[in-house]
């Protein structure tokens, strides 16, 4: 199988995917990877390692799709950008099972959408990425921005989506589904909440309640649902805590002696949860919903997000994620008419 990787969009450049890419063929012997971007650089960047040099393949882009222009404009109207290219591989080439971007987040949803097209029977495709839990679980939170006005269908489907991810992923037989909402109780929020309540009750789906935003972390769900506008706040909001607590208690170990001291004895504990909170470790964000993998990661991804983007397209494959969804959607259209 192959994958395809975005090689330029991203904040650090080309030499993070590049790295990614020749660790990942290395840890795993039956995956080739297709770098997207600038010929000669990715050659020279190449060259720097060893590597089978048959299992990574170079696709020519000169041009790249930055995050200050419109998505839409920018995927029309640049067809030889790094992005276009490999959503163009990802379609016509049948042995590529996957694509991994960390660049524009808009430009990577309106490719997929309109290269790839999004599984018959799925309103709306969505962002679903997976951020840790107490006590060592995960927590998938889907829509994370792609949708931002929705209607209760789509988080229906997003919900559909998301319980085969975790299934496909974790082996979760049956994955808490959550609505993100003001308050736990069933009548908590506005109107739109109040009609989401009503129709996820109805899916085939294992839908526990609302659940507050405090409790987003504490391990009591496998999935929170929300429309994207609400979703990416509350991601962006516990990016940014998880943030403010490392660089506060940083800078409290650094303000005495004794807390020196003291933090020589917790070395390991601090190490273990500086990699809980680091984005870099746990991948990208899938784009679930469209005809074929797609991961988005973060901007700022170094090559470990990179090797992790790859490794989830590579574990939703072997699950045969795709098919699944769409058995799982044609058994649901068979049970609502009969």
């Amino acid at each position: 199988m192959k994958i395809v990787v975005d090689a330029y969009g991203n904040d650090l450049g080309p030499i993070e995917p590049v790295k990614a890419s020749v660790e990942a063929i290395k840890l795993y012997k039956d995956i080739k990877v297709v770098l997207c971007g600038k010929e000669e650089e990715l050659k020279n960047l190449l060259s720097q390692y060893e590597y089978d040099k048959e299992r990574i393949e170079i696709i020519p882009a000169e041009d790249v799709i930055t995050n200050e222009e419109v998505p839409t404009e920018a995927v029309k109207s640049k067809p030889n950008s790094s992005l276009v290219k490999a959503f163009e591989t990802l379609k016509q080439d049948e042995e590529v099972v996957g694509l991994v971007s960390c660049g524009s987040t808009g430009a990577v949803l309106t490719g997929a959408f309109l290269k790839i097209g999004r599984i018959k029977g799925i309103s709306r495709p969505a962002l679903c990425p997976i951020l840790p839990a107490k006590d060592g679980k995960q927590v998938m939170l889907i829509d994370s921005g792609a949708n931002i006005d929705c209607k209760p269908i789509n988080l229906c489907h997003f919900a559909l989506l998301a319980s085969s991810y975790a299934k496909a992923l974790f082996n979760i037989e049956k994955p808490r589904v959550a609505l993100l909402n003001i308050g736990t109780e069933d009548k908590k929020g506005n109107e739109f909440s109040h009609e989401c309540f009503a129709e996820l009750k109805k899916m085939p789906i294992n839908f526990v309640g609302n659940m507050e935003a405090r409790d987003f972390l504490s391990g009591n769900y496998d999935i929170v649902v929300a429309d994207g506008f609400y979703g990416n706040i509350l991601l962006k909001s516990v990016e940014g805590t998880a943030k403010f607590v490392m660089d506060s208690l940083k800078k409290e170990i650094k303000s005495s002696f004794w807390s020196k001291i003291g933090a020589l004895f917790m070395k390991k504990t601090f190490k273990n949860l500086k990699g809980t909170f680091n984005h870099n470790a746990h991948g990208g964000a899938a784009f679930l919903g469209v005809k074929k993998l797609v991961v988005k990661g973060h901007g700022a991804s170094d090559s470990l997000a990179f090797l992790k983007s790859i490794e989830q397209v590579i574990k939703l494959h072997q699950c045969d994620y795709c098919k699944k969804i769409e058995e799982e959607l044609s058994n649901l259209g068979e049970k609502e008419n009969a």
